[in-house]
């Protein structure tokens, strides 16, 4: 995700969730469990910049300046 509007990252939001629920009624083959943890990483991300972007935006400063974060450090950050 590159520069994005917020319209941009609840669309991904979205998606994401809805494949969640799509991985998790499946079941579990090895694949879905690998895809859904990406997915479930992905959707930390994106409330992540969801959220730095609105608080940016609160402060009157430019949301468009956020980015997304490496899972890596989103996930150490929700610990």
């Amino acid at each position: 995700m590159g520069a994005v509007n917020d319209k941009d990252v609840l669309g991904q939001i979205h998606d994401l969730v809805a494949e969640e629920h799509r991985l998790r009624e499946a079941g579990g083959s090895d694949e879905e469990r690998a895809r859904l943890a990406t997915v479930e990483q992905q959707l930390d991300q994106c409330w992540d910049l969801l959220r730095r972007r609105r608080a940016r935006e609160d402060a009157g400063q430019d949301p468009t300046a956020e980015r997304v974060r490496p899972s890596s450090e989103v996930e150490s950050y929700l610990q």
